[in-house]
């Protein structure tokens, strides 16, 4: 009976990797992938076996599970695709995670402050994270990889034979992986349905994360219906009984001031001095000594 559910578990972890388009390799293939294979189709792709891509990943579960402290894992990935695999996977799992590129000598230089020597890494492509692959082969640091049909396999202990490409065959695979380790450490029930979804592991583009921004606030007009009046201001909308002698318009101003005392506007427009009014007697000034 428990055998059964097991293969019905590893049924339905194929169908899934097969939805995902993990078995889709490349036109290309390395000697070393050979073994892997399992036709090419007519358009010269080559299929992925991926009954021996599971088995991979059980074995690579097992050498994670096997390791005490989960610190001492670097999951690492440098393609964009799977930055968002990483981060999910190191979350779920204690691992430490490292996306995005890879600082020259973290493995080799002591004198760095990001040096870390871990013992083991983890990476989503050898082509594209050739670097840390080397410096992990001087440190004597096991390393597994998700290696494609034209992926070069120096260096790589453990390869998991799939489509490194794809973002939903990326997540895929570090969901399964996480899964699995999971369930051999004891914190999922085996056979049991894990609670996370896969599509946490998928990678989002840019504009999938972007918030919708908020309109633009239409631009408020004086005296617009907000305000309960017309749609715009004219000046044939103010009547002309608004416009008397003691109101006149400065040149090169738009705004009505009074005359000032003792000027007086022309009719043609222009400006004439005017003969200031008489002063009252009572507001004369008193008369002083002097003639």
């Amino acid at each position: 009976m428990a055998s059964q559910k097991q293969l019905s578990t590893k049924e339905l972890d194929i169908q899934m990797m097969l939805a995902a388009e993990a078995h889709l390799g490349t036109k290309n293939c390395d000697f070393q992938m050979e073994r892997y294979v399992f036709k090419r189709r007519n358009d010269g792709i080559y299929i992925i076996n991926l009954g021996k891509t599971y088995e991979k990943l059980m074995m690579a579960a097992r050498v994670i599970v096997s390791i005490e402290n989960p610190q001492d894992i670097i999951v690492q990935s440098a393609r964009p695709y799977g930055q968002r695999a990483v981060l999910k996977f190191a979350q779920y799992t204690g691992c430490h995670a490292i996306a995005g590129r890879h600082t020259p000598g973290t493995f080799t230089n002591q004198l760095q402050t990001s040096f870390s020597e871990p013992r083991l890494l983890i990476l989503t492509d050898p082509r594209t994270d050739h670097q840390p692959i080397k410096e992990a082969a001087l440190g004597n640091i096991p390393t597994i990889a998700f290696c494609d049909t034209d992926s070069p396999m120096n260096y790589v202990d453990i390869g998991i034979p799939a489509n490194n490409k794809g973002k939903h065959s990326i997540g895929c695979l570090f969901w399964l992986l996480a899964r699995m380790v999971l369930q051999m450490r004891g914190v999922i029930p085996q056979g049991h349905k894990w609670d996370i979804m896969v599509d946490l592991f998928f990678y989002r583009e840019p504009e999938e994360t972007k918030e919708p921004e908020e309109e633009d606030a239409p631009v408020l007009e004086y005296g617009g219906p907000e305000y309960g009046g017309a749609e715009t201001w004219t000046s044939g909308q103010i009547p002309e009984a608004q416009w008397g002698a003691e109101a006149a318009v400065a040149p090169g101003n738009c705004t009505p001031v009074e005359a000032a005392p003792g000027v007086a506007v022309g009719g043609d427009g222009g400006w004439d001095a005017a003969v200031p009014p008489p002063m009252p007697v009572a507001d004369a000034p008193p008369a002083t000594g002097w003639a």
